[in-house]
């Protein structure tokens, strides 16, 4: 216990007084400071000042530890300051703000608001579960579940599949092969990704795990006489590679197609691009929070638009701002799962592609919202064919025309590849030119650094 000296405070947000020996109230103290914002619980006074019973220094250490321990998960104090008043000894005990999200032993999160401990909403938990990062969430033990939960199926044919794209990989015995990615313990039980990725039933021990697909028949979720006006709703359960499969075989069942003709040949042209559709759908599944219980990922297809949202807010520093061009995976281990399998073809690149393939198909760029605990993908099935066969603008330089016509047969063009076109010009005037169009509205930037690239928009 240190004695050096802190000035004490009023009861506040981050200052609360205990002046006796009560484990309970220590505890909810603790979970509290450590959901919000941290602060400093002062032992053996009262808030005006009263000395409480007077308390060794074994006593008051017994009574933190038991209050630890009331804690799911426990509570870390990282300091404690003795200090030595008129009436008898305090102390004061310092509480940083959590990394994790804690309870109490009956289930109850609390957060500090004013100088008062109070239960947090269902919004609030939800709030402070995407602000925090998912740490080692993906390698926890999975209460009750054993490996015979697991589909020996569907690990053999991601061995398979792995195996494909690692051709030079060493081959190892299959449970072997599961510990080292994390989908098991030492001790065989399937940890959160092993179950997600692998599991039979997964939605038994994780219900929040499922998706759900609901075909709207107006632009609202009521129709013009107020009722529901949807016309078909499927939900999916089972490992994660299955509900990709299922949820896409119904979108595509559901999305409008037709026949177009290109010189001589036939091609069907649905309604979205397939290939944005299905990278939001599987970023949806890869990136979603699953410490969130009670909601899944909803895709919900009205008559001028598809949204599929998942839960959890954007995960560390990512911003609807910087979402382009910042990467960050809050999965890692269901992410490369699902890479070895084929379900991401390019790691960190879903989002530019999503974007680039949208507007190349003619389509408005895809709309992102992320109103703190949830984050939605909108694809608008508007299409201008002016856009998707844009002509070259006017007031152009033979270098920007040259550009354009080159997006226009390549579909991008890249920093480099605009230096092979002109390669009598400056690297400084060629990027002033492509920041010009991008500027007028003509080109769109997607990625960043060395993947920078144009198309158009």
């Amino acid at each position: 216990m240190s004695t050096a000296s802190t000035t004490l405070q009023k009861p506040g947000y981050q200052w609360a007084y205990i002046p006796s020996r009560q484990p309970e109230r220590i505890a909810e103290t603790l979970v509290a400071f450590a959901n919000s914002e941290g602060g400093w619980l002062v032992l053996g006074i009262d808030a005006d000042g009263t000395v409480g019973d007077f308390m060794t220094d074994d006593e008051l250490a017994d009574a933190v530890r038991a209050a630890e321990r009331m804690c799911r998960p426990p509570v870390r104090t990282v300091d404690w300051q003795q200090r030595e008043l008129a009436g008898g000894a305090v102390a004061i005990v310092r509480v940083e703000r959590s990394a994790e999200l804690h309870a109490l032993e009956d289930g109850r999160v609390l957060v500090r608001r004013g100088a008062e401990n109070v239960p947090a909403s269902g919004e609030e938990i939800e709030r402070l579960m995407a602000s925090r990062p998912v740490g080692d969430f993906e390698l926890q033990p999975v209460a009750g579940a054993t490996r015979d939960d697991l589909d020996d199926d569907i690990i053999d044919e991601y061995l398979e599949r792995r195996q494909k794209r690692n051709p030079r990989q060493a081959i190892l015995p299959k449970d072997k092969l599961l510990q080292q990615i994390g989908a098991l313990t030492a001790d065989r039980v399937p940890t959160v990704s092993g179950l997600l990725l692998f599991g039979k039933e997964p939605q038994l021990f994780m219900p929040q795990s499922r998706a759900v697909f609901v075909k709207f028949s107006d632009t609202q979720p009521r129709g013009p006489e107020g009722a529901l006006g949807y016309g078909r709703r499927e939900e999916f359960t089972g490992a994660l590679p299955l509900i990709i499969d299922r949820a896409w075989r119904v979108i595509w069942e559901e999305m409008d197609k037709r026949a177009v003709v290109r010189g001589l040949q036939r091609h069907e042209e649905t309604e979205y691009p397939s290939t944005a559709v299905r990278e939001a759908l599987v970023n949806a599944v890869a990136h979603r929070d699953y410490r969130i219980t009670g909601r899944g990922i909803e895709i919900r297809m009205y008559t001028d638009r598809m949204e599929i949202t998942s839960p959890g807010g954007l995960p560390a520093h990512i911003t609807l701002d910087n979402l382009v061009e910042e990467h960050y995976s809050r999965n890692p281990r269901i992410v490369n799962g699902l890479y070895q399998w084929g379900y991401i073809e390019e790691l960190g690149l879903g989002i530019d592609r999503m974007i680039e393939d949208m507007v190349k198909a003619g389509h408005p760029p895809p709309k992102f919202e992320c109103p703190g605990h949830r984050f939605t993908v909108i694809l608008y099935n508007a299409r201008d064919q002016a856009r998707a066969a844009q002509p070259w603008e006017s007031n152009m330089n033979e270098r920007q025309l040259k550009a354009l016509e080159y997006v226009q047969q390549h579909g991008a063009i890249t920093n480099s590849e605009y230096r092979q076109l002109c390669p009598h010009v400056g690297a400084e005037t060629l990027r002033l030119d492509l920041a010009d169009m991008v500027t007028r509205g003509i080109l769109l930037k997607i990625g960043d650094k060395r993947g920078t690239r144009y198309i158009l928009k």
